[in-house]
Order: C-alpha cells, then structure tokens, then sequence
C-alpha cells in the first residue's frame, strides 16, 4: 500500500479532509502535511477580521495524519488487505495550543506510535508551521474497525 493509498482509503473527504501529502510512514509513526485553505468555510466569524484555525481543526488534522493515516498503515500490514469500511472512533485526546495557524499556512505532523493493540493506536502528535514552530502537541488514541 502506497501513500497516497493511505491517503485515498481515509474516510474523509472536502471539505473536511485534513491531510495534503504523507512524507514518512513506517512502524514507528507518520509524518504527513495539510494546508489550510484560505476559503475554509471555519475561518468565517473565526475569529471576524483576524481568521485564526479553530483548535479542533488543528486536532482534528493531528487526529487525521498521525492517527487515522498510521492506523490504516498498521490494519493493512496486519490483514495484508486493503482496509475496506474502516470505522473509526476518537477514544482520547489531549492537546496543548501554542501558536496559532491562519489562513494558507501549511503544517507538518510528526506522530510517534505509543502504542497499537487490539485496534486501539496510540499515539504522540506534534504540528509545527513553516518557520519550524511548534503549534500544538499533545496525545491522540482512536479505535478501528474494518468490515
């Protein structure tokens, strides 16, 4: 399974998938990018005449790249199948918010597998800008099930 195989088998779509490109993808964890769009119907009265990307848009594209991204790497490696009805759930999340991302700025995120057992991935998520700043850090786990 390819990246962009990943990126196609993920239950999302626009407007709200959050993941442009996967760079790195292996057993240890996924490094992937997302630009958020200038349009973006969530910049409107967010915040009115300063646009700053809602926190649970940020999580949410942590949750996508470092989570959803590896826990489909993780269910194709174990099943040797392409994920088919992949259901998934946040189960957790902790996040701390350090600077703000606005408008056609492009993140990085770097997830490092905690764990993943019984279709419950763990991991450790940060977002850094395009200066190499970090945005947010914090833990996600999601559970996964396939049809």
């Amino acid at each position: 399974m390819t990246k962009s195989d990943i990126i196609d088998a993920l239950p999302y779509d626009e407007p709200f998938l959050f993941v442009d490109e996967i760079q790195e993808i292996n057993a240890d964890g996924v490094v992937g990018t997302y630009l958020f769009k200038e349009d973006s119907t969530f910049y409107k009265g967010h915040f009115k005449d300063v646009p700053v990307t809602p926190g649970v848009i940020l999580t949410e594209c942590c949750a996508q790249i470092g989570v959803v991204c590896l826990g489909i790497y993780f269910l194709q490696n174990e099943t040797k199948l392409p994920p088919t009805g992949i259901q998934i759930g946040m189960s957790s999340t902790q996040m701390e918010f350090l600077l703000p991302v606005k408008p056609n700025e492009k993140v990085t995120v770097t997830s490092k597998k905690i764990y993943f057992r019984f279709n419950k991935l763990k991991c450790a998520v940060k977002m850094h800008n395009t200066e190499g700043k970090l945005v947010c850090t914090g833990e996600i786990s999601g559970m996964f099930k396939t049809s």
